[in-house]
């Protein structure tokens, strides 16, 4: 199959995702970035068999204190990126403040920086301001303007607080400026709290594995093995974008990239079987993003989840089946309408037979086997991840034929480019440290948390009208939210604020977790930004508004089924939190309200959908994904009425075209 150079690749992933580019380093420089990286990635798998003494916060210390520099070293202040795009002096200085900032409650001994918290001495107040206007400098190098803005304005909020008009209820008695940079330097809620805890341990490990992965020629296969699947048909081309965006997630793990890499192998296929260019482009995000929604590699805010909820990473991983299999079945849906309604044509696809690729490649696969099996034994996350890292570099010496030097050189390669990949995220975790440091320190959550009930309870006294509205406004609060900041940092802030909401109506935390994740990532394909979407759009050359709203036909059951996990005491099914008879009944019910979107969005049934068959087919799918038997019923016989409908249409169609013949 005909692809993209690899450079026209990196060049798009850069542009259109949301962490800013990268500097294109010399070779002495680069040189200097990787044995840093190389030397980070040791520590971080060092602490993972033998911990520091001192507690998890020691190792943030230090966690940040190393990679924090690497960030001015890696990203420009300003502008794109260019050959020998080398760090100034002032790189160099931001650099260093951010080595001796981070590393200095090291100074003089931990415990007694420890020991000082809210009482903080003028130079410890120095040193801690020092690195909070290097965290946000970070954070917009390598995400933009807005997330750095927002900490801002927190920390205003935090110190101004007194002069807001007591009658307001989110004002509060102010924070003295001493005080709030104990908060973030000292304590363990600011900084160094759970979402760098997260970076440091769960994300960069993750990183290194999709790292290493990568170098055993596991993307090359999972591709190879999608093309091979489904060989020749109408929807071929349609199956094997999907299926590759899936396996292809668990190198990339992030949804922009994939859908990068995915269109630059699968674009000329879709092309070739008539694909019209928008269509394409929205099936390419629409699978790109999907991988991050789906196991064994979940994005990064799902090991905040098990962080926040103090459960497994296994146990979200459970949670996450059947949402991922109800969200596949609408791309498949929309592929097979798609298909029929442009009328696709079978591509020739030159590969082997799928039996001979597992024989040659399968292998590949055991890696993510490991992980899960290992979890399943209750192995901690950290240690199962390290050993499927293990297995994969196996793999990849495989690759090499045995060539140990090469091996070793392609090794190293990935444990410094895993610890490069994850910098933006460690900078964006460690700036929202301030948001969750300002909020717990103010009340602010819950004071916005009950705003947003008592929104929804000016609508209508009725429960349930006030969870229904209650949660169509968080979910268009976390996707406008995603808009703007990165998926993790999107995802922090609104289980902070609009978390306690539902939590305060009786939606369980982990729905109430599962639903702000899946909006949060969601927004990568909200228009009018999207960015998997305008990414999408540059591959194919087709009109980006419009690949916009395709993706958003795609993905509307992504948009739609979180809000079945928590309307209703049911929707816990979906999470596989309620017995097997009851996760079946309300799986079928939703695939049944999915199907039902399919035909709504498509425009197709048997054969092409008229206005009456679609306009029943939306009150079904809205009934059905209410998961109440009384609303399932109703829903099933909306979608039997528009099967009629159809049925009854389609005859009277054929019969006037025979009469006419």
């Amino acid at each position: 199959m005909p692809t993209k150079p690899q450079v026209e690749v990196d060049e798009l992933i850069a542009e259109y995702d949301e962490e800013r580019p990268s500097r294109a380093l010399s070779r002495r420089w680069e040189l200097g970035v990787w044995v840093a990286g190389l030397a980070i990635a040791l520590l971080v798998l060092k602490q993972v068999f033998w911990p520091f003494g001192k507690g998890s916060q020691y190792y943030l210390v230090i966690f940040l204190a190393v990679t924090l520099p690497l960030v001015f070293l890696c990203y420009r202040p300003r502008g794109r990126r260019g050959e020998g795009d080398d760090p100034g002096v002032i790189d160099w200085v931001a650099a260093a403040l951010a080595f001796v900032a981070g590393s200095y409650p090291l100074f003089g001994g931990f415990d007694a920086f420890l020991d000082r918290q809210g009482q903080l001495t003028p130079v410890d107040v120095v040193a801690g301001s020092v690195l909070l206007v290097l965290i946000l400098e970070a954070c917009r190098r390598t995400t933009g303007w807005v997330l750095p803005i927002v900490c801002v304005a927190f920390i205003a909020f935090a110190y101004y607080g007194g002069f807001l008009p007591p009658s307001w209820d989110i004002s509060h008695a102010g924070v003295d400026f001493s005080q709030i940079i104990s908060g973030f330097y000292n304590a363990a809620t600011g900084f160094y709290g759970t979402p760098l805890d997260v970076a440091a341990t769960y994300i960069v490990l993750f990183t290194i594995y999709g790292s290493v992965l990568n170098a055993s020629g596991a993307g090359t296969f999972f591709v190879d093995i999608s093309f091979a699947a489904f060989r020749k048909s109408r929807t071929a081309p349609g199956r094997t974008a999907a299926t590759a965006g899936f396996l292809l997630g668990t190198v990339s793990g992030s949804g922009t990239a994939t859908t990068v890499s995915l269109g630059a192998v699968t674009w000329p296929m879709l092309k070739k079987a008539g694909y019209p260019k928008e269509n394409a482009g929205g099936l390419l995000a629409a699978s790109g993003i999907g991988a991050i929604l789906s196991p064994p590699t979940l994005g990064a805010a799902a090991f905040i989840i098990a962080e926040f909820l103090e459960t497994s990473y296994l146990q979200v991983l459970i949670w996450a089946i059947l949402p991922t299999l109800l969200y596949y079945l609408g791309i498949a849906l929309a592929v097979e309408i798609d298909a029929r309604k442009f009328g696709a044509k079978p591509v020739d696809i030159d590969s082997p037979s799928p039996w001979a690729l597992l024989k040659r490649g399968g292998y590949h696969f055991l890696s993510l086997a490991v992980i899960v099996v290992f979890l399943a034994l209750d192995i901690p996350v950290f240690s199962a991840v390290v050993y499927a890292t293990g297995v994969a570099a196996v793999f990849a010496l495989i690759a090499k034929r045995g060539d140990v030097r090469e091996w070793l050189r392609a090794m190293a390669d990935s444990l410094s480019s895993g610890v490069r990949s994850a910098l933006p995220v460690v900078a964006v975790c460690a700036a929202a440290g301030v948001i969750t440091s300002t909020i717990t320190r103010t009340g602010l959550g819950q004071v916005l948390a009950s705003g947003l009930v008592d929104l929804a309870a000016a609508v209508s006294s009725n429960p349930t009208v006030v969870l229904f509205v209650t949660v169509v406004l968080a979910a268009v609060a976390v996707s406008l939210l995603g808009l703007a900041v990165p998926v993790t940092a999107s995802f922090i802030i609104s289980w902070v604020v609009i978390g306690p909401a539902l939590v305060q109506l009786g939606v369980a935390p982990e729905e109430a977790a599962m639903f702000i994740f899946y909006y949060a990532v969601l927004s990568e394909v909200t228009p009018p930004t999207a960015l998997a979407a305008v990414a999408a759009a540059a591959i194919t050359g087709g009109d980006v508004m419009k690949t916009m709203w395709r993706t958003w036909k795609y993905t509307l059951p992504a948009f739609l089924v979180p809000m079945a996990f928590v309307l209703t005491d049911n929707g816990a099914g979906l999470l596989l939190r309620t017995s097997f008879v009851d996760a079946l009944w309300v799986f079928a019910a939703s695939a049944l309200g999915v199907a039902a979107l399919a035909v709504l969005t498509g425009g197709w049934l048997f054969g092409l959908a008229r206005w009456p068959e679609r306009a029943l087919c939306a009150p079904a799918a809205v009934a059905l994904l209410y998961l109440q038997p009384v609303t399932v019923a109703v829903g099933l016989g909306f979608l039997l009425a528009a099967v009629a409908v159809h049925v009854v249409l389609r005859r009277m169609t054929t019969s006037g075209k025979e009469q006419h013949a």
